[in-house]
């Protein structure tokens, strides 16, 4: 059979996923195309209002689903899955639907200090959502969340090979660990798809005994999980080409197509938003 996944997020931090996908995906002999949808028209979603977001969300997602017709939609953006993923359920009973959430399960799992650091946009930082996770799977921890409002950017600069300062993220990184209680902090999850791009240089540019989260290989294995376990039929069972679509085409973006033509797609299409 060949099963065909929609991967869904703001920009290019979705493409960690992605690639994850591919990776899994390979290994266990499954046919599998990934179409991929960039809002990049109102990029970064962080900065934007939670109502004009779950309403922008709702009405794209529909669209895509009409006009790609996946068998699995993946919104790969933590702030669409804090506020839109349940809504999406709603209006679409009949797409199944994986979000991506912060790891603060298995940030407290492995967290020797049982001081969590998170580290998101300022939107997901703020969300209800996060405290609901942190009651359910961390209510023997202290969660520490700094709001970055420019980490996304850094992270696209980093995934096109553009030049940007180092010493803006070891001022994030500065800014996380100087907050109340934060001197305890022994693991950090990430909570925005986009810092997969930047996770070497937290890595490199942080104290040796922090070990930072990266949920994207989980989100990949919990979709092909679902696909393996037979709950979903495919739509179309032929076999398609990997589409990358922008909502906002750039002029030109060679950059981008040298980091993702490995994975299949070979030029970069327009997906109208707008009615």
């Amino acid at each position: 059979m060949s099963y065909h996944i929609l991967a869904f997020d703001s920009g290019i931090g979705g493409i960690g996923i992605v690639r994850s996908l591919f990776e899994q995906a390979q290994q266990t002999n499954l046919n599998l195309s990934i179409d991929y949808l960039a809002d990049n028209l109102v990029f970064p979603y962080g900065e934007q209002e939670d109502n004009f977001l779950i309403q922008r969300i709702i009405t794209l997602i529909g669209k895509a689903i009409d006009k790609l017709e996946p068998d699995l939609v993946i919104i790969a953006c933590n702030t669409a899955s804090t506020i839109a993923l349940q809504a999406l359920r709603e209006h679409y009973p009949n797409t199944e639907f994986v979000g991506c959430v912060p790891p603060i399960r298995w940030a407290a799992r492995i967290s020797q200090t049982k001081h969590i650091g998170l580290l998101a946009t300022r939107a997901t930082v703020q969300r209800p959502y996060l405290k609901s996770l942190k009651e359910q799977f961390a209510a023997d921890c202290q969660l520490i969340g700094y709001g970055s409002p420019i980490l996304a950017k850094i992270a696209e600069q980093i995934f096109r090979q553009e030049s940007y300062n180092p010493e803006n993220i070891a001022q994030e990184i500065h800014a996380l660990l100087s907050m109340p209680s934060a001197e305890q902090i022994d693991t950090v999850c990430l909570g925005c798809t986009h810092y997969t791009f930047v996770l070497p240089h937290l890595q490199e540019l942080s104290p040796r005994h922090i070990q930072w989260l990266d949920p994207a290989n989980a989100v990949a294995k919990h979709a092909l999980d679902l696909i393996a376990a037979k709950t979903i039929t495919p739509n179309n069972n032929t076999p398609r080409t990997n589409r990358f679509y922008y909502t906002a085409l750039p002029n030109e973006d060679k950059a981008l197509l040298e980091q993702i033509t490995y994975m299949g797609y070979t030029k970069l299409r327009h997906f109208q938003s707008q009615k």
